[in-house]
């Protein structure tokens, strides 16, 4: 039986189980208040308006750091697995409209700046010229360098997204400066030069055909 002097019984079974109506603890809802606050304000503050830098962002700036102070960039190979990462390449597009859409348009189809979907390139095409492009900038040019501005991890990312975008050929602004495979054409074809002029040397067979000649001295002995 329920004890009257105790909490309100709501529920009670033959075996003897009660459920009592009995409040939580005063610090146990005060934790439990508490935590939802600290969520909404989190999510808001690092997710929704991204005031502050979330951990693993300032973990990326401070690998940045280092690697700028080791005076050492990010390997070629790491920028390339960075452009076939879905969550590099989509925070490059957010730091790409936010900083370089006004001179490389919103789909890198080339404002003031060149189109950045075709195969020619001012400043080199290959991942590292690329981030050192965006890193160091070219002021003579106009391009500003975003190295200090946002940080190396930013910059990788900012790389990844023009790399994925990159023969995309996004119609826009024509093409400017060296397109990367007719520079690869060009070695390929100085080299013939060489192989073509080898074929000279063969050519020697001439002397040997020439030094056949003293071998017709044999004539004066049939003279004899």
């Amino acid at each position: 039986m329920s004890d009257p002097s105790g909490p309100k019984i709501l529920h009670e079974i033959p075996d003897g189980i009660q459920e009592a109506d009995e409040p939580m603890p005063t610090w146990w809802l005060i934790a439990f208040f508490a935590a939802i606050v600290f969520s909404v304000g989190y999510y808001f503050w690092y997710e929704q308006f991204a005031i502050g830098k979330a951990p693993l962002e300032e973990w990326r700036d401070d690998v940045a750091k280092h690697t700028k102070k080791s005076g050492e960039g990010p390997t070629p190979a790491a920028l390339v697995a960075l452009s076939q990462d879905s969550t590099a390449v989509g925070e490059g597009k957010v730091a790409f409209t936010q900083n370089c859409a006004a001179c490389h348009g919103d789909k890198a189809e080339g404002k003031i700046g060149p189109n950045l979907t075709d195969d020619a390139w001012l400043h080199g095409g290959t991942p590292e010229e690329v981030y050192k492009t965006i890193s160091k900038g070219v002021v003579e040019k106009g391009m500003p360098a975003w190295g200090s501005a946002l940080g190396g991890a930013r910059v990788e990312r900012l790389t990844a997204y023009v790399l994925s975008v990159k023969d995309t050929n996004v119609p826009g602004k024509a093409p400017q400066g060296t397109s990367a495979k007719a520079a690869g054409a060009a070695p390929s074809a100085a080299s013939a030069a060489p192989s073509a002029a080898s074929a000279a040397p063969s050519a020697s067979a001439a002397p040997s055909a020439a030094s056949a000649a003293p071998s017709a001295s044999a004539a004066p002995s049939v003279a004899k």
